[in-house]
């Protein structure tokens, strides 16, 4: 493996340039000379870098071949420079850039609903062809992106392209409003933001010296992770295993069709297995309970507002007609964290004795912690011109407030990140983007078979969702686990997907080709078997019939 490469290139794809409708062609094009060099991960076909060169890369380029071994370099080699970096001079895609001015955030597109975000998508390229094939021209700009959400072995160690190449994606689709994140949040991902900013000016010496020790403290904790998945002995990490953990707690639950002029009622919950029992008290759990709700297929939501002790978890559970909508409310937010966790490992069918669970959790407390707003005046950091929020939070809020305010937060929000290395900020920033409510959600515009009118669809790593167009809403969910096949009728252009115990689903496309969900379906279903059999060799010849449509 060589420096310079990005592992599991798989992942990642080309995606067209959004260009927003209502602006003039002339106007674009002088948006595209400015912002070239700035807006993130973009790449210029044929290019060594992110920077313009002439020529087009298609498959029928004569292999590089790597000096040291004679084995050929993978095309994303190609892509990326010719010869191995210098120790010390580490690739430019490893390297975050700074928003040097809020005038390109002004420039770039943002999509103002779902119905945008889905038409974003209709710019994916096409796996199987050469870009010419796909009119790409010489120096037309593509954006390079993790297409499916979906990240294989993150290792520090050995992705430090990788790890910075996802800490963009998340940080431009924050900023763009690509996907909706809570002012709270907001503010946490601002201070992140301008930790790794301030890190990664420091002195290549200082940057050195301290990246061996960062990396060796992360990949101890890995290390530390893997052997507690494995089955190892560290620290008790499997516990009891002759018996499944349950919560048992009181828990408001509110069922907001059919309760609408009643609020939350309280109950005594218990959670076993994937099962939720709501009993009207504690001395009542013994016998029938009030409520009962099997949480596998459901979709897990967060409603979380810290500054107002808000825990809440928005469950969209399937029933014959659809999704039926009940939200817990918890009272602390260790209550949340272990309630979530359970909530997120029993809508894939898993029980609190998955070995993730815990893991899970701590990672639920520390998003949350990186949210309060504790400011010490003794250690928060004077205003100065080196924070510049126009260029760290979305427009949204610098309508709302003021930047004095903007900037005071954030450098309140700073404190609780101040210690974190460079490394491990960008791997925090990428877990809570991760966390959010809307991550890893694609969505298609599509007309189902039966249906009237054209709906959302919304594609993620481990399952289908029919949205409504307006709220994104979810009104039915599909597991990929239950999914027997899937197939696409060229002719008419429709999807069809068929189910062990449930009707198939077909639908029609619209405003983009079914071969890029095609390809959406067939590149999720290999990546979630290639991370259950925890096997890096890739079946890249079979990574390629299943989003080219061979299979």
């Amino acid at each position: 493996m060589l420096p310079y490469d990005i592992r599991h290139p798989e992942e990642l794809s080309l995606l067209r340039k959004p260009r927003d409708p209502k602006k003039k062609k002339k106007k674009l094009e002088e948006a595209e000379d400015d912002n070239l060099e700035l807006e993130g991960p973009l790449l210029t076909p044929g290019s060594g870098s992110i920077y313009p060169s002439p020529g087009l890369y298609s498959k029928t380029m004569t292999p590089t071949y790597d000096s040291r071994d004679g084995s050929p370099l993978s095309p994303t080699s190609a892509w990326f420079g010719d010869s191995p970096l210098s120790e010390g001079n580490p690739s430019i895609l490893a390297v975050s850039q700074a928003i040097s001015s809020p005038d390109i955030l002004v420039k770039l597109y943002k999509p103002q609903s779902l119905l945008d975000k889905a038409k974003i998508n209709q710019g994916w390229l096409d796996s199987s062809r050469s870009l010419m094939e796909q009119d790409v021209k010489e120096n037309d700009v593509l954006l390079l992106r993790f297409k499916y959400h979906s990240f294989f072995d993150l290792n520090p160690k050995y992705d430090a392209i990788r790890v910075n190449q996802l800490y963009e994606q998340a940080k431009w689709a924050i900023l763009l409003e690509e996907i909706e994140c809570t002012e709270e949040e907001m503010m946490m991902f601002a201070a992140l933001q301008y930790h790794i900013n301030k890190l990664s000016i420091m002195s290549s010496d200082n940057h050195m010296n301290n990246s061996e020790k960062e990396v060796d403290e992360v990949d101890a904790a890995l290390s530390d992770l893997e052997i507690t998945l494995e089955g190892g002995k560290t620290s008790n990490a499997l516990g009891d295993i002759t018996s499944i953990p349950e919560l048992a707690d009181y828990v408001k639950v509110f069922k907001p069709k059919k309760l609408t002029l009643k609020g939350y009622k309280q109950y005594w919950c218990t959670f076993k297995d994937i099962t939720i029992s709501c009993y009207k008290s504690k001395e009542e759990a013994h016998g029938t309970p009030a409520h009962q709700m099997n949480l596998r297929g459901c979709e897990v939501t967060p409603d979380v507002n810290i500054s107002g002790q808000k825990f809440n978890i928005k469950l969209l559970i399937p029933v014959a007609d659809g999704m039926n909508e009940i939200w817990l409310r918890c009272d602390t937010e260790k209550q949340y964290a272990h309630w979530m966790a359970a909530c997120r490992l029993a809508s894939k069918g898993k029980t609190m004795a998955d070995s993730s669970y815990n893991l899970e959790v701590q990672n639920i407390l520390s998003f949350l912690k990186m949210q309060h707003m504790n400011p010490d005046p003794q250690f928060i950091e004077p205003i100065t011109t080196d924070i510049n929020p126009e260029c760290l939070v979305s427009p949204r809020y610098l309508k709302k407030y003021k930047n004095k305010q903007i900037s005071a937060r954030i450098l309140e929000a700073h404190q609780n990140v101040a210690q974190m290395s460079l490394i491990e900020a960008k791997m925090r920033f990428i877990q809570a983007w991760q966390s959010l409510p809307e991550f890893g959600i694609t969505h298609f515009l599509a007309k189902f078979q039966g249906g009237k009118k054209e709906e959302l669809i919304g594609i993620t790593y481990n399952r289908l969702i029919r949205m409504d167009a307006h709220t994104g809403d979810a009104i039915k969910t599909w597991r990929f686990s239950n999914m027997k096949q899937w197939n696409v009728n060229w002719e008419i252009k429709m999807v069809t997907v068929e189910f062990a115990d449930e009707p198939s689903l077909s639908f029609i496309c619209a405003e983009v080709d079914c071969k890029v969900v095609h390809e959406f379906i067939g590149g999720y279903i290999f990546l979630s078997t290639r991370a259950k059999d925890q096997n890096e060799s890739l079946d890249e010849e079979m990574f390629y019939k299943l989003t080219s449509g061979w299979v």
